[in-house]
Parts: C-alpha cells; structure tokens; sequence
C-alpha cells in the first residue's frame, strides 16, 4: 500500500516494514507507559479510573467516526478515526490484551490467502467467536 499524497517520511529517515504496524506498536508502548505517569495524564486516568469513562469514551468516538464518515469529509474521518482507534488501545490495554493477540484476532477473521506471510495467529481454544 503507497503513501497518500498528504504523506510524507522526513527525509533522512528509513521507512518502518510497516508503517500501521510501527505506529500502533509504538502507540500500544506508549500508552502502556503512561500507566505510571502522573495524575496530568489523560491516558493515566483511562487506564485506572473509573471504567465507564473510557467505555463511553470508546462508544462517543465511534459514533463521530459514523458522523464524520457522513460528512463526506476525508480529513475529518481520518481525524475522528485516530480517536476512536487511540481511545480502543486504551481499552485493550486496560483489560490486558496485548497487540499482538489483537493483531491475531484480525488475521484470523482473514483467508489464509488474504493473510500476510508469517503473520501472526491466535492458537484455536482461544479463538471465540461472539457469546
């Protein structure tokens, strides 16, 4: 997948294998770390406040990415789509599913032929398939 036209990597930089995979790695460790961070974090606060405010959080911004997706606005989607992914690996996190489970779970609701080379799987007694 090619870089949109509102991309760039700084030069001198070496691009990651890959960029989503970078980005979400580097976003899931940093919002681990903001565990011990002090009571100015918001992330802080999600991981071990009260688990309604980040539960409606999670459901607020899913609901402004419907809107933004309506607005026919791709700058906004994309906006409302970061917060809404921020807000759920702020969710999985707090419940301890790491990224690499999460990254199982989406190969496993792919073909073999549409999942990438050496990718990641989910072992079979856990994968659970709703209630």
């Amino acid at each position: 997948m090619g870089m949109s036209e509102k991309t760039y990597i700084p030069e001198g930089e070496q691009p990651p294998q890959s960029q989503i995979g970078a980005t979400m790695e580097a976003l899931a460790q940093t919002i681990a770390a903001r565990r011990n961070a002090g009571d100015e974090s918001y992330t802080r606060r999600l991981l071990s406040d009260n688990e309604d405010a980040v539960l409606k959080k999670v459901m607020e911004e899913a609901g402004e990415v419907a809107l933004a997706a309506k607005d026919g606005e791709p700058d906004h989607l994309r906006y409302e789509a970061a917060d809404v992914v921020y807000h759920l690996m702020v969710v999985l996190e707090r419940y301890h599913v790491p990224l690499d489970e999460f990254a199982a779970e989406l190969n496993a609701r792919m073909r073999e032929d549409e999942r990438p080379a050496g990718s990641i799987r989910l072992r079979d007694e856990y994968i659970k398939r709703g209630k």
